[in-house]
């Protein structure tokens, strides 16, 4: 006869004080500081990021070392805990994000997207994969792979953050011009090579560079790719379409959160990354033609309000800014953003040229998909996870993500001045007036 396993002992009074705390200082820290940044005018997620550089071991840990090593203790299973809420906050992100791509747009934009996405994408990859080959072996993480550690960089200086993106063009109220809806098409391409490109660079990072596991996870991610969009988005539809049948949102929200997890929880299971399951999840939500905004409404605030938040408050505790005392450390961080600022700007310039767009299109462009934001954190914390990126060199991507994101504005707002409004974009910007 066999016994029952023995129930496991629930998590102990003195560790659910701490995880209940540290929930809810990293919370409102990140919160206050997410609010202040906007007033500043700067985006939330920056003011997010300080809220753990302030409480980790950038500042509190040398403040009050005492008061530190009881909030946030080095125990794994504690961090665990944190960890695993924050990656719930960052999977619904990026399926947000994922419900909000518009590919309509881009076939609509077609030969100058792709050729500024191209652009945009090619020659930052090239740039970072250079200059990791270039970095001080103190760079990199313990017995890792220099050319997977140069094509993870390539990959994080590559992208763009299409929410920064959205957010900066329209406060600038240039969403409705030419320039702004290009913008964002191109960043649409761009985000989505770049987690395909994340994920076979994880999966290389987990099982080595083989040329037979490469060549596995490529075609896993092809057959990933082709089930989620012609066999998962007719069954989405129907399943939206049951769900939208009550009265009430739960059963949608409900709904779309079971598929982005389970999106991810199918991607994680291939050896790719769980976030490329839950973009594509997300994508197949969104162009399903079923998806009600109205009805996605507490999911959306809910993620982007607290759980998101929380993730890049977890995020900043990972940071340390000391470690740009050290010339070496610093002397890298600058040529890694300089590599990519530059290597953006130039991509995306040089494809908008051969699209045929204007000297001050092409700078516009290279100017708001500089922004790198929320996208590079993300793929900063999955290299930490993967002992891909050392302490230090996640600081160093993080702080581009940060630094690029500050600059898109102000440089965006420079070319655009020297933009004529065309008579389109005033008979668009009428129709988006008249809508709201």
């Amino acid at each position: 006869m066999t016994l029952a396993a023995s129930p496991v002992a629930p998590l102990g009074a003195h560790e659910l004080l701490v995880f209940l705390l540290q929930i809810g200082v990293l919370l409102g820290t990140a919160v206050l500081l997410g609010r202040l940044a906007q007033r500043l005018g700067m985006p939330s997620v920056v003011g997010e990021l300080c809220a753990g550089v302030v409480l980790g071991p950038s500042l509190l840990a040398h403040l009050a070392p005492g008061l530190s090593g009881w909030l946030l203790p080095r125990q794994p299973d504690q961090i665990h805990l944190l960890d695993a809420v924050g990656q719930l906050g960052v999977l619904l992100l990026v399926g947000i994000t994922g419900m909000h791509i518009d590919l309509g747009l881009v076939r609509r934009k077609g030969k100058a997207a792709a050729l500024v996405s191209a652009g945009g994408l090619v020659v930052p990859f090239a740039g970072g994969v250079a200059i990791a080959f270039a970095l001080p072996v103190t760079l990199l993480a313990e017995g890792g792979d220099r050319t997977v550690f140069a094509l993870f960089i390539g990959v994080a200086l590559c992208v763009s953050a299409i929410p920064v993106i959205a957010k900066t063009l329209l406060d600038m109220g240039l969403l409705h011009r030419n320039i702004g809806q290009l913008t964002i098409s191109a960043s649409v391409v761009d985000d989505i090579v770049g987690w395909l490109l994340l994920s076979v660079v994880s999966a290389m990072a987990t099982t080595g560079v083989r040329d037979g596991d490469i060549v596995f996870s490529v075609v896993a991610l092809a057959a990933l790719v082709a089930v989620v969009w012609f066999v998962g988005r007719p069954l989405v539809r129907r399943l939206l379409r049951l769900a939208a049948r009550s009265a009430d949102r739960e059963p949608t929200v409900a709904l779309c959160t079971v598929l982005i997890i389970l999106g991810a929880a199918a991607s994680h299971a291939l050896g790719m990354e769980a976030i490329l399951g839950a973009f594509l999840a997300g994508i197949v939500i969104g162009s399903s033609g079923e998806m009600d905004r109205e009805r996605l409404a507490p999911l959306r605030v809910f993620s982007i309000g607290v759980l998101a938040p929380l993730f890049f408050a977890t995020a900043g505790l990972r940071m340390d800014l000391t470690a740009l005392a050290r010339p070496a450390v610093l002397g890298a961080a600058l040529l890694v953003l300089l590599v990519a600022v530059v290597g953006k700007f130039a991509g995306a310039y040089a494809g908008a040229r051969a699209g045929r767009l204007s000297h001050w299109e092409g700078l516009a462009l290279g100017a708001g998909m500089n922004a790198r934001g929320v996208i590079e954190v993300i793929i900063a914390m999955v290299g930490l996870r993967l002992g891909v990126l050392t302490t230090e060199m996640y600081t160093i991507v993080v702080l581009v993500a940060i630094v690029t994101s500050l600059m898109a504005a102000p440089a965006l707002r420079f070319a655009v001045r020297r933009m004529p409004v065309t008579e389109e974009e005033r008979e668009r910007e009428r129709v988006l007036i008249g809508s709201g």
